[in-house]
């Protein structure tokens, strides 16, 4: 395994991996272009949930060093975003690009390592702070994995997560999260000073994230 770890840790291993990214908004660009831009120079699979989400579902799949191509153009993108955002700010500190994973739940085991230690090990080598949230995501068996740092710090963190992922499969079935419409308050009552509001529920067995943006 030492072998096959080395050859994934500098992204050449022809292995096809399918990460799955939790966003918010829209990521695809003006016209789609940025979006075309990562598949084309990336090579790998990109595809976005599609729907009136709050939440987007980013799915990347390709051989590795697609996935870390791909990976790299999103951080540095997030991290244009950032700095275009800061602009006319008047915040002075710059806050670090984030991604979050959404990983199997019986993967994530392997990712924190006995007490700790794998969690530990990854932060210390790529300076990347990692985050594995205790419970699952809604009506699923995966859990969001946030990462947080500098572009290079998060492609190297997914790097070794990615080892991590070839090294541990998921155990049983995965039952993928998907993402709920937005839910808009309603008003349907108003008396005096006071307002009632009601939070519309989706329809039963409607799920705005069950289509999937074909390639551009």
């Amino acid at each position: 395994m030492n072998t096959k770890d080395a050859k994934v840790s500098e992204g050449g291993l022809n292995v096809t991996l399918t990460i799955r990214l939790l966003m918010h908004g829209k990521v695809r660009g003006k016209g789609g272009e940025t979006v075309k831009k990562m598949r084309e120079e990336s090579g790998a699979r990109i595809n976005i949930s599609e729907g009136s989400c709050p939440e987007r579902i980013v799915t990347i799949t390709g051989p590795t060093d697609a996935i870390f191509k791909a990976f790299s153009m999103i951080a540095l993108k997030f991290e244009e975003d950032i700095n275009a955002s800061m602009t006319n700010s008047t915040v002075t500190s710059k806050p670090p690009v984030t991604l979050r994973l959404v990983v199997p739940a019986s993967q994530c085991g392997s990712l924190i390592g006995k007490g700790g230690s794998k969690i530990k090990e990854i932060r210390e080598s790529t300076g990347a702070q990692v985050q594995v949230a205790g419970d699952m995501l809604p009506n699923s068996t995966e859990r969001a994995v946030t990462i947080s740092g500098t572009p290079d710090a998060i492609i190297q963190c997914v790097k070794q997560i990615c080892v991590v992922m070839l090294e541990s499969p998921p155990k049983g079935a995965t039952i993928p999260y998907r993402p709920k419409p937005a839910s808009a308050p309603i008003i349907f009552a108003g008396a005096g000073n006071h307002t009632v509001l009601a939070q519309p529920q989706p329809a039963p067995g409607f799920d705005c994230g069950k289509r999937e943006a074909g390639n551009i």
